[in-house]
């Protein structure tokens, strides 16, 4: 499956790839990095992609026309809900649409996969991460799963069938 958006002059594709890629795991990395400078290790909820069944595992890897990986974004369909885990655009290419279009091609995936409710947990210091999820239709809720209550922890929620 893929996808493509114009957000520039310079084309963007998204499509769904395996995880075990060298750039997809450099990508990973980054976020990894990144999370680490912002919060304390016991509240960095990172999930290891390749470990995942892939029949549980949707990841969406945006690409510029020569093939850089730009961003991503992944679905974990559990039987109750679908859980978005490790979004990430690099920092040079936030401000383009690519974060949106990454969780509009998540979400059409999970509406594909019968999968009517999208949960996630992103960080009280990610105020850019929270305003994508908002303004996307995503309330804040309760911790779900195995997550414990934690200071640092957003949690949100999407009805994927009360969806405009």
């Amino acid at each position: 499956m893929s996808t493509s958006i114009g957000v520039t002059k310079d084309a963007v594709y998204i499509t769904f790839e395996a995880a075990d890629q060298p750039d997809v795991l450099a990508l990973i990395a980054e976020l990894d990095v990144y999370q680490h400078t912002l919060y304390p290790p016991a509240s960095v909820y990172a999930l290891d992609l390749v470990s995942v069944q892939q029949e549980q595992l949707l990841l969406a890897v945006a690409r510029d026309a020569q093939g850089v990986a730009l961003g991503c974004g992944a679905l974990l369909l559990t039987a109750s809900y679908g859980e978005l885990k490790r979004m990430y655009v690099s920092p040079g290419q936030r401000g383009r649409g690519i974060a949106t279009s990454i969780l509009v091609t998540l979400e059409n995936a999970a509406k594909k996969s019968d999968c009517r409710q999208l949960m996630l947990e992103t960080g009280t210091l990610q105020p850019q991460a929270q305003s994508l999820y908002a303004q996307a239709g995503y309330s804040v809720c309760a911790a779900f799963g195995g997550y414990p209550e934690d200071a640092y922890s957003v949690f949100m929620q999407k009805r994927l069938d009360e969806a405009a």
